[in-house]
């Protein structure tokens, strides 16, 4: 008799996860927790990691300095749409989708974006599943995306919240953004080589 190396787990498996991006466990929980998530995946289903934000708010540049940070790898494991070259954002987010539907209407699509939270959880990084709310921070209605997402909490939300991404610490945003790379980037890796 034998058995499976991974059981493939149910949407009730995956938890999500919370954790500092500057704790010392903090990378060994998000890529557990993503890779987790990843096994919802089907078969042979690519992989897009969409990245949103824009490089003109120091706050909102999270997602696409992740998504600078994988487009150099250049893997076949994913693709991956926002960089600081080419950001996604409020203006061309419905663009992308559409597209992304026109060209691998399949594909499984991690998110990445800042977000703003309580003072006690800024510079947390969430792995959770379903799709993120892009621009809910601001008071913007933006078509919801991803199949999982991972924030990061940049900064304290509430009041002023334009203001408040504007001046968020740069250092903040850059630390973590490393991690969240790094999470997505090894997460994917190991799973394309799992047998």
């Amino acid at each position: 008799m034998t058995f499976p190396l991974f059981k493939r787990p149910t949407s009730d498996e995956c938890h999500p996860c919370k954790v500092a991006y500057d704790a010392p466990n903090a990378r060994s929980s998000l890529i557990h927790s993503c890779q987790q998530h990843l096994q919802m995946r089907a078969p042979n289903q690519s992989t897009t990691v969409i990245c949103i934000g824009t490089d003109r708010s120091t706050g909102d540049c999270l997602g696409p300095l992740v998504g600078t940070r994988l487009s150099q790898l250049c893997s076949q494991d994913f693709r991956v749409l926002g960089t600081l070259h080419q950001p996604v954002h409020a203006m061309n987010l419905q663009e992308t989708i559409d597209s992304l539907q026109a060209s691998d209407p399949h594909t499984f699509i991690i998110a990445v974006d800042a977000c703003l939270g309580q003072s006690s959880s800024v510079g947390s990084v969430q792995v959770v599943e379903g799709p993120v709310r892009p621009g809910a921070g601001v008071n913007k209605q933006l078509p919801p995306i991803g199949d999982m997402h991972i924030t990061g909490i940049v900064n304290v939300g509430g009041f002023m919240e334009y203001f408040v991404l504007q001046n968020t610490r740069l250092h903040l945003v850059m630390g973590m953004a490393d991690v969240i790379a790094d999470t997505i980037e090894q997460s994917l890796t190991a799973l394309s080589y799992r047998p």
